[in-house]
């Protein structure tokens, strides 16, 4: 199964709510973060092959129908050469509001301290932080690079490949870029700053097996399904 859809946005601007909105259309299943986590020991691997300069992209998304979410939103240009019939999406938000989220959330320095172990550590520094380094929790840098970099996007992706998905912005926009109707039902609003931190374990000292990833995963992605869509029924795929 080739992508059909490449999910360019940044981790903190809807990624999680557009793999279940993705999905829910029947455009799944739908790579994000937690989809590594879940299957960590099979995955893990092929990511640090990417780093290595050796990326097989066909087997990281073997069965994967479309993607969001880090890692693979920074190999947006990659992934659109090798899936040319692929389709984008740049999810987005005010560069500040980003900013605010990631450094109380996935950037906060707790939360990166507890992946430092080898070999998550390369993982992380290779594909998520590899644009920031030192720079991560610099305001002005963050902004500016995340300003710069859906600019660039833009610019780059023919315009009619292309969607930009502002946060908030509902069903309509991606139903009409993908050609399907819209459901009934609200968009997903999920994994917010609040509900991250209250969910995401972030305990600087303590550095997750790979058990513990693969279990953390799996319950994650449950429940942010559930609080999504309840009991209303979902496609399959």
């Amino acid at each position: 199964m080739a992508l059909k859809i490449i999910g360019a946005g940044l981790g903190r601007t809807g990624t999680m709510s557009l793999k279940l909105a993705l999905e829910h259309l029947g455009f799944g299943p739908c790579y994000h973060m937690s989809e590594l986590l879940a299957s960590a020991r099979r995955n893990l691997p092929l990511w640090l092959d990417v780093v290595a300069g050796k990326p097989d992209w066909d087997t990281i998304f073997d069965g994967y129908c479309s993607t969001t979410d880090y890692p693979a939103c920074n190999y947006w240009r990659e992934l659109a050469d090798h899936f040319p019939e692929a389709k984008i999406i740049l999810t987005t938000r005010d560069p500040d509001s980003w900013f605010n989220s990631v450094s109380e959330t996935i950037f906060s320095p707790d939360h990166l301290a507890s992946f430092q172990a080898e070999p998550v550590g390369t993982f992380i520094r290779g594909t998520v932080t590899r644009d920031f380094a030192d720079r991560i929790h610099d305001r002005t840098f963050m902004t500016d690079f995340f300003a710069r970099r859906n600019e660039e996007i833009i610019a780059t992706i023919p315009a009619e490949r292309l969607l930009v998905l502002p946060v908030g912005a509902g069903w309509e926009p991606l139903c009409n870029f993908l050609g399907v109707e819209v459901p009934k039902g609200p968009y997903p609003r999920v994994n917010t700053e609040k509900e991250w931190l209250a969910t995401v374990p972030h305990d600087p000292d303590h550095h997750p097996t790979p058990d513990e990833a693969e279990r953390f995963g799996k319950r994650f992605i449950s429940a942010m399904r559930d609080q999504a869509f309840g009991n209303r029924d979902q496609p399959s795929g």
